[in-house]
């Protein structure tokens, strides 16, 4: 038996056209750029690391090395290096792929999301039960974060997820309606609808929306999100009136107002943010003093802080009349 598995996993020489793609692989893009200058380099040095594949009847199937595969058929290698193992699971051979990949590359999102639930499907149907995001982490090696991320790609309408596999083609830096937009936006989107579920019937249409807003630059970037997120969230956490938010997200929401995020959130929350912000920094200078004797003052503090200190001791004294 341990005779038979060394023969399985030694290092063989094989023609392309014995080997078949595996039906299970998560990898659904293959940019062109990409390919171009792996085949140029395969052409000038040859395959430096061996497929991974296993023998399935009269072929091999890829666990590993695709790309490397496709460039050779191109180029008409008569044999490329693979390591041959035994046949695994179904489940299993999606795991492996899994793993293989996040060790060496970073995979798109929409790459890994496209498998994921099948990975859930499997595991539950071998296991009676279905696997939560720890259990998802460490059978793939993806971070828990990672696999929110996919959730929310797995979650988009259709039509969506057939724009974001066309971008995807493109080279990286052309891509503009990339796989973080939809990221930012799907959050976005869901902290805005658990605050303020008068948003969730019309969920499709403000989805149109903001991807044409996008395109148009009326929203100017992917982190704007962020504070349409910021906008709903204030409603609790700032105090700001619920029809102030209502007023400001509307604008944003409406295809017929020319109104991105950014002025929104100007024109409601920002101010309130910033005040936020500046009661930690006073308290944090507070606890500083403090702790500050009247020696050290003389004898350790730095002049650049003193003066900083006698500067801001003149802006209260101004602000508050004193």
């Amino acid at each position: 038996m341990m005779a038979e598995v060394r023969d399985a996993q030694k290092l063989r020489l094989i023609p392309p056209s014995e080997i078949v793609q595996n039906p299970e692989n998560p990898r659904l893009v293959f940019r062109q750029d990409e390919m171009e200058s792996l085949m140029l380099s395969i052409d000038k040095h040859g395959i430096q690391v061996p497929l991974t594949v296993y023998r399935d009847g009269n072929t091999y199937t890829l666990l590993d090395g695709e790309r490397r595969w496709r460039c050779a058929r191109k180029l008409n290698l008569k044999t490329v290096p693979a390591i041959v193992q035994s046949k695994p699971s179904e489940l299993d051979n999606l795991v492996l792929m899994y793993n293989i990949h996040s060790l060496r590359e970073q995979w798109d999102y929409y790459t890994i999301a496209s498998k994921l639930q099948r990975v859930c499907a499997l595991y539950e149907q071998e296991h009676g039960q279905f696997p939560n995001e720890i259990i998802l982490s460490e059978l793939t090696g993806l971070t828990r974060g990672a696999i929110r991320r996919c959730q929310l790609l797995i979650d988009l309408p259709e039509r969506f997820k057939e724009m974001l596999l066309s971008e995807l083609d493109k080279p990286k830096s052309q891509q503009r309606l990339s796989e973080d937009f939809f990221i930012e936006m799907e959050k976005a989107l869901k902290t805005v609808t658990r605050r303020i579920d008068i948003y969730q019937p019309r969920i499709d249409e403000i989805r149109d929306t903001l991807v044409d807003k996008f395109k148009s630059n009326v929203i100017s970037a992917v982190t704007d999100f962020r504070q349409l997120s910021k906008i709903a969230t204030a409603v609790e956490g700032l105090g700001i009136a619920r029809r102030t938010a209502l007023r400001a997200l509307d604008r944003v929401f409406d295809p017929n107002k020319n109104v991105g995020i950014r002025e929104a959130y100007s024109s409601t929350v920002e101010f309130e943010y910033g005040e936020k912000r500046a009661s930690r920094y006073v308290s944090s200078l507070a606890e500083f003093l403090d702790g500050v004797s009247a020696e050290q003052k003389e004898d350790e503090l730095d002049e650049e802080l003193l003066a900083s200190l006698r500067d801001l001791y003149a802006r209260l004294q101004r602000l508050l009349g004193t």
